[in-house]
């Protein structure tokens, strides 16, 4: 990797999912990439499966929900002389259930991954990229981020904070060099509803996605330097449906879609 001179893009969250499939989609384009998460051994096998399509790859192990896994990560960066051309926000973590029964320790877990995260490596990469002027940043956030979400009310927040963070440093950053992508999926075929602890519903199974269809949309929406990219004609829809009927009317909607007493 360090011989190589193909852009090197960091993802993380990269051990399944939308993280590996952006990871092949990404290889497939001419990137290498370091592969990030807490499950080291499905990144090992991804790696091997990217050599074998001709782009290098390195795992590294790190948990982005404890304190300081994000600096540790940056840090591990360094310590191997490694220039991130792109950096992939992909790790997150959700929680389905009513807020005041839900476990403390998984909401700090979820504003640990979802948000702080995320901040700490765009703000530790960025000079880099700037010093460079050039490179992109891609802020996984989410269709849930378009509107509060009852039965998921932290985790929608969170998406909710990624999308607007990234339209902010979108503007900031537009005569920089530096492209800032906000991908907003929709419900995708991963293991997101088993970690969360539940099962989709009708609409999300209706409009639920590959993960590998999410990635050649993000790809593309990337290239095509838009900022906020939504993935599918679906759920394009429904996020501009959605910021234009107001609240009162959405929320007792999503309520019974999603609160399950």
């Amino acid at each position: 990797m360090e011989s190589s001179k193909r852009p090197i893009a960091l993802v993380t969250g990269a051990s399944s999912g939308i993280g590996a499939a952006l990871a092949r989609e990404l290889a497939r384009h001419g990137h290498d990439l370091v592969l990030s998460a807490r499950r080291l051994a499905p990144m090992e096998a991804l790696a091997d499966e990217l050599h074998g399509r001709g782009a290098a790859a390195t795992a590294i192990a790190r948990d982005l929900s404890v304190p300081g896994g994000a600096a540790a990560l940056v840090a591990e960066l360094e310590a191997r002389g490694i220039a991130v051309d792109m950096l992939v926000n992909n790790a997150g973590l959700g929680a389905f259930g009513r807020f005041d029964r839900s476990d403390p320790q998984r909401i700090g877990q979820m504003l640990n991954v979802n948000i702080g995260a995320l901040t700490e490596l765009t703000h530790a990469l960025l000079p880099g990229m700037l010093a460079r002027r050039r490179g992109q940043i891609v802020l996984v956030a989410s269709t849930v981020s378009f509107l509060p979400v009852p039965g998921m009310a932290v985790y929608a927040a969170t998406k909710a904070y990624v999308r607007s963070f990234g339209e902010a440093l979108a503007e900031e950053l537009k005569d920089t060099g530096i492209t800032i992508n906000v991908l907003c999926p929709g419900t995708t075929a991963t293991e997101f509803f088993t970690v969360a602890g539940d099962m989709p519903g009708w609409l999300q199974q209706f409009r639920m996605m590959s993960a590998e269809a999410v990635a050649r949309i993000a790809y593309g929406g990337l290239q095509r330097r838009q900022r906020v990219t939504v993935a599918g004609v679906v759920n394009r829809i429904l996020a501009r449906a959605v910021t234009h009927v107001p609240h009162f009317l959405t929320l007792p909607a999503v309520a019974r879609i999603m609160v399950h007493d």
